[in-house]
């Protein structure tokens, strides 16, 4: 990732000859120094992905101004795309359960500046960790979840996270499916950590079921909510290797350390622009 203050680009389109002359040419014609490129051309589904970071005090207008600059050339080549500032910070509101080990992770990457993001405050459905989240100065709410009360419950989350003016919603270990609505109002903004290796294992007690399974590696998937659970795009993945001496707990144990790790990985990637989504599957330039 460049130093300074940064604009990145990461944009999508159908293959074709003179897609990276278009796109460069179109910086250089404006000076922009280019800091940082990754491309990928899947031939299978016939599609190009970019991303591309350029330092802002190289281009001689604002972002406003590069976008509608930009704008046509992304029609021509039927572009999705989306171009951020690295001065702006992103918002990141968190939702936990009774969990703590990716909550704390978390709290601590940012209390370092490793994640250089904001945290305008912390939902969760149990009040355990007030005290902890409000002893970094993040403002918590607690948001009781019920089978008579989920759908005024998951209003109010969405209502918080509109009021917070998130970006991205993680959801670390928050124990509880979110309604399709909710799923369906933030497309690739909300963030999940499932405690197994996916596809193996969906749904609750992983690690019970690799058991059950004989499995000789447990993993976490960190992947994009959608309505259907467990399924949205995986954006990281990791493993660790245990034999038949290794209990449920055991696996619980291990699989902490694999599930922060990996949320915090793929959260970076997400927050750094990093994950190109097309239908199920993602590029992700490390």
């Amino acid at each position: 990732m460049s130093s300074g203050r940064f604009y990145t680009l990461a944009a999508s389109c159908p293959d074709r000859t003179g897609i990276i002359a278009r796109v460069t040419g179109f910086i250089a014609a404006h000076n922009g120094w280019i800091t940082e490129s990754s491309f990928h051309s899947d031939e299978i589904e016939g599609r190009y992905f970019m991303r591309i970071e350029v330092k802002a005090d190289s281009l001689p207008f604002m972002l406003a101004e590069f976008r509608s600059r930009f704008a046509p050339i992304a029609q021509e080549l039927d572009m999705d795309w989306q171009i951020t500032d690295s001065a702006v910070k992103k918002r990141v509101v968190i939702l936990v359960s009774k969990q703590e080990h990716c909550l704390y992770d978390l709290l601590a990457r940012w209390q370092s500046k490793e994640l250089d993001i904001e945290i305008p405050c912390v939902i969760s459905n149990h009040d355990t960790f007030r005290g902890f989240v409000e002893w970094h100065g993040i403002p918590f709410h607690h948001v009781p979840v019920t089978p008579e009360n989920k759908r005024e419950a998951f209003a109010e989350v969405q209502r918080l996270f509109e009021e917070s003016r998130g970006d991205t919603m993680v959801l670390a270990r928050f124990m509880q499916i979110l309604p399709p609505e909710l799923c369906a109002a933030y497309p690739r903004r909300i963030i999940n950590i499932h405690h197994s290796f996916l596809p193996s294992f969906v749904g609750a007690k992983p690690y019970h079921q690799a058991y059950a399974r004989g499995v000789k590696l447990i993993g976490a998937t960190c992947h994009y909510v959608t309505a259907e659970l467990d399924q949205g795009p995986i954006i990281e993945q990791d493993v660790i290797r245990i034999d038949h001496s290794d209990a449920p707990d055991d696996m619980v144990r291990y699989g902490k350390d694999i599930e922060k790790t990996v949320l915090a990985r793929g959260l970076r990637y997400h927050l750094e622009d990093r994950v190109l989504v097309h239908g199920n599957k993602t590029v992700v330039f490390r």
